[in-house]
């Protein structure tokens, strides 16, 4: 009997990093010198950030993702810190804020105009005075707005509410205070119930960001962490790190029992840190080294053993730094999956490197893009603070589309469509369709509401529902009749008059269509809301 390898199938064994040419680079960027453990760059679908070196304190610039080629050395900067910028962050809600911090101990909130930075920026929104030495680290909560975590030399994690009428906050919302040293990482879970913090003592610990208290600890002496992460809905941690030999080595931790990790291996031998990046959408793993010119990547699953490798991407050029776009500014039409955009500090050049799906074809591939996390919050900061919990409001990256889907497509709506889009090229629009397409659309919204079980009080009336159809056939009938009404055309002007009135007709009943389905969504939505909060009971 002979031995065969065994193959996993997955549509992502094939993904390949393509680096973007010279002429689509960043190039003269004076990138900052530090030595800090950071990304050092952050990025969405409008801005790149990056901190760069800057004589008297601390600065970093923003170029518009289109500005690419050479920058202009004389490049108008954010500079308002007193000391070297450690960390930046954009707002995940509004692509025109970026939250900094520096070694002068303080957090600024910084408005960015929408055409850009044409000139040196010095006064912050806000400014942040709480902590008593340098901040390392700032992160944005993941779905409520204007919560901002900071964390610092001074071994606290502070949490801020930036909805407050003062330009200089000093008073945080809450002090956490259970780490004896520096924190050197923190991540979130899906819906920001969660935070997973790594600590210079080499120990991953799970806490409860809204009260501080601490859940969970790893107790094992044989990986010592340094970077950790919460890998979206699969209730795991993933953490790198180093291991009782030095070499570079990740392991998986289940979010409930710190004692032991699942998974461990060891990678190399190098004394980079590893900055590890999710994608939960595709499931996807990327490991990338500081000072490396690789980086590799991953597929994640819920069974062992829960960690398979696919490849590496190679480069002759060291990374110091990496910045990652969000999935709502990525290019779907060449099937791109993942944006890294690498710091080579040597050649002051900015990278950006494509992750992509090999496909033959160029359209929309809705199995390797499912929806979303989008730009719009899901909840307020007042109501995260008061207890509540909210998974992030999704969104479709279908391009072309006018209207934002926050919620999850059911199968029953995607057959929907297809039998009207069918219907609709077959037949000539009329009376006898639009009823079936009521009577489709009402039978879709009962199956997804008795599926959700959602409270009837959500639900439009019976008298709402017949009131909308009877209009709705009342207009159509109109328009059949004027259509029917008349004897066959004889001229080409009457012929040419029947073509208009039907051209109007066929308008009409799009509109009715789309205000269905912008209702249809509104009760998805709803669905949604319901989910979420009979999930955080």
């Amino acid at each position: 009997m002979t031995w065969r390898p065994q193959y996993r199938s997955s549509k992502f064994r094939h993904v390949f990093g393509k680096a973007a040419t010279k002429e689509n680079c960043y190039d003269g960027v004076p990138i900052t010198r530090s030595v800090h453990d950071n990304h050092f760059c952050s990025v969405n679908p409008r801005f790149i950030a990056v901190i760069t070196e800057c004589a008297g304190g601390g600065a970093f610039i923003v170029l518009s993702v289109n500005h690419t080629g050479k920058v202009d050395p004389h490049h108008p900067k954010v500079s308002g810190h007193r000391g070297n910028v450690l960390d930046i962050k954009w707002n995940p809600f509004n692509d025109f804020c970026i939250a900094s911090c520096s070694e002068d101990a303080t957090v600024k909130i910084w408005d960015i105009p929408k055409h850009g930075v044409l000139k040196n920026i010095t006064v912050p929104w806000k400014e942040l005075q709480g902590h008593s030495r340098r901040v390392g680290l700032i992160e944005w909560h993941p779905t409520a707005s204007n919560v901002l975590f900071s964390t610092g030399y001074d071994h606290q994690v502070m949490v801020w509410n930036l909805n407050t009428p003062e330009q200089v906050v000093k008073n945080p919302v809450r002090m956490i205070s259970v780490h004896p040293e520096v924190v050197l990482s923190m991540s979130f879970n899906t819906d920001g119930s969660r935070l997973a913090t790594s600590c210079k003592d080499k120990k991953i610990r799970v806490i409860d960001p809204r009260t501080g208290t601490l859940l969970q600890e790893t107790s094992c002496k044989s990986h010592r962490a340094s970077k950790v992460l919460f890998l979206g809905n699969l209730k795991m941690l993933l953490s790198t790190g180093s291991s009782c030999w030095n070499h570079r080595q990740v392991a998986l931790w289940d979010q409930e029992d710190l004692s032991q990790p699942s998974f461990q291996e060891d990678l190399d031998g190098s004394s980079g840190v590893l900055f590890p990046f999710y994608d939960p959408d595709t499931h996807m793993l990327y490991i990338a080294g500081k000072g490396d010119g690789n980086i590799r990547y991953y597929e994640v699953s819920a069974e062992k053993p829960y960690v398979h490798y696919l490849t590496e991407y190679r480069s002759i050029l060291p990374q110091k730094g990496v910045g990652v776009m969000p999935k709502r500014g990525l290019d779907v039409c060449s099937c791109e999956v993942f944006r890294f955009y690498r710091l080579v500090t040597i050649k002051s050049l900015i990278e950006p490197l494509s992750m992509i799906v090999p496909r033959r074809s160029e359209t929309y591939q809705e199995d390797i893009y499912p929806m979303t996390a989008g730009k719009e919050p899901a909840l307020t900061a007042e109501e995260w603070l008061s207890g509540v919990d909210k998974g992030p409001m999704l969104m479709s990256l279908r391009p072309g589309s006018k209207v934002e889907t926050y919620i999850d497509h059911l199968e029953s709506r995607k057959s929907l469509s297809a039998s009207l889009d069918t219907r609709r090229s077959q037949s000539r629009p009329g009376l006898l369709q639009l009823a079936y397409i009521q009577e489709q659309l009402g039978f879709a919204q009962k199956e997804e509401h008795k599926g959700a079980g959602v409270s009837p009080s959500l639900l439009p009336s019976s008298r709402e529902r017949s009131q909308d159809r009877s209009c709705a056939l009342s207009t159509a009938a109109n328009n059949h009749e004027d259509l029917t009404q008349n004897s066959p055309p004889k001229t080409e002007n009457e012929l040419r008059q029947v073509f208009y009135k039907q051209q109007e007709e066929i308008r009409r009943l799009r509109e009715l269509l789309n205000q269905r389905d912008i209702r249809i969504k509104q009760l998805e939505l709803e669905i949604k809301n319901v989910r979420n909060s009979q999930s955080s009971r």
